[in-house]
């Protein structure tokens, strides 16, 4: 028989993940948009696969990139909609989720410049093809970087000011979402380089293995239990007839637990996703608590 201190000590991991379990976004209630939504103010992006039904290495890997950049537009509409309207007891969720969303587009654009480009270039032997995009990066970097300051330099979460943090995003919107969407134009165009590696040939199935491994690690390494639940939770798998519903690849257990389980660590900031642990579009969180505020005080007048 195992003594009681042996019986704690095992049971510590099911009480962990028993008290995560209580935390996970799969339990938190969504119901469907009635309102602005995560689709605007920025401008999501449309798969080059969706429009033009290629599949040739450049165009697949342009239409991944789509996809995590639609997360992270959406992630930027999300804040945007609801930074006027936070409660003040969740103010500090809101920053945490905000900053999330910092660390996944610097982690993204970092990973872009030191890794991705540079394994593109080396390919097609050109070390042109990104020039317009080192530009359109610059663009908007100062006014990422401000965004960040502003909000990690907060004393305290009731400090937060809507009106600072949305002139902040003002100064970088444009040049951002003209950003994220010619990028998207740009890979997709490299299928007509000249130095374009043919279907079938051993050259071509590298770069799909290059696409692929990056795809696969660039969002992990930014951060498993803040980035990667703030990515997956705004994809919304209904988009463009449901066509990227499995998208990225995973097995159905291992996405569940990166939500569940890695987002459980800091459940509080999930409320504020634009889709919901299925990945189904929802109500924004700070509209659902405008209404319910708005409902008490006209009962209490009543």
């Amino acid at each position: 028989m195992a003594s009681p201190r042996t019986t704690i000590i095992l049971s510590i991991p099911f009480m962990v993940i028993g008290f995560l379990l209580t935390r996970a976004p799969y339990l938190m209630t969504s119901v469907p948009p009635s309102r602005p939504w995560a689709d605007g103010p920025m401008k999501l992006v449309t798969t080059p696969q969706f429009l033009t039904k290629k599949t040739d290495i450049f165009t697949s890997g342009a239409t991944h990139m789509a996809l995590l950049h639609n997360s992270i537009l959406r992630g930027y509409n999300s804040i945007y909609h609801q930074a006027p309207l936070v409660a003040d007891e969740d103010k500090a969720d809101f920053v945490g989720y905000s900053l999330a969303w910092y660390r996944f587009v610097k982690s993204h654009h970092d990973d872009e410049e030191d890794t991705l480009f540079t394994k593109i270039e080396d390919l097609l032997k050109d070390k042109a093809v990104f020039e317009e995009t080192h530009k359109e990066h610059d663009a908007f970097l100062a006014g990422l970087a401000d965004f960040e300051k502003y909000l990690a330099g907060l004393k305290t979460p009731a400090d937060f000011s809507s009106d600072e943090l949305l002139r902040i995003m003002g100064t970088f919107q444009q040049p951002f979402e003209s950003h994220f969407h010619s990028e998207i134009g740009t890979i997709a165009k490299l299928s007509e380089h000249p130095n374009a590696p043919k279907e079938g040939t051993p050259e071509n199935a590298a770069a799909a293995a290059t696409f692929k491994a990056w795809g696969k690690a660039t969002v992990t390494k930014a951060g498993v239990t803040d980035v990667v639940p703030f990515f997956l939770l705004n994809l919304d798998r209904t988009a463009e007839d449901g066509l990227w519903a499995n998208w990225p690849p995973m097995p159905a257990p291992i996405r569940w637990v990166l939500i569940n389980i890695a987002g459980a660590l800091h459940s509080g900031w999930w409320k504020f996703t634009s889709c919901d642990a299925a990945g189904q579009p929802k109500e924004l969180w700070a509209f659902r608590v405008a209404d319910i505020k708005a409902q008490r005080e006209e009962a209490a007048k009543a």
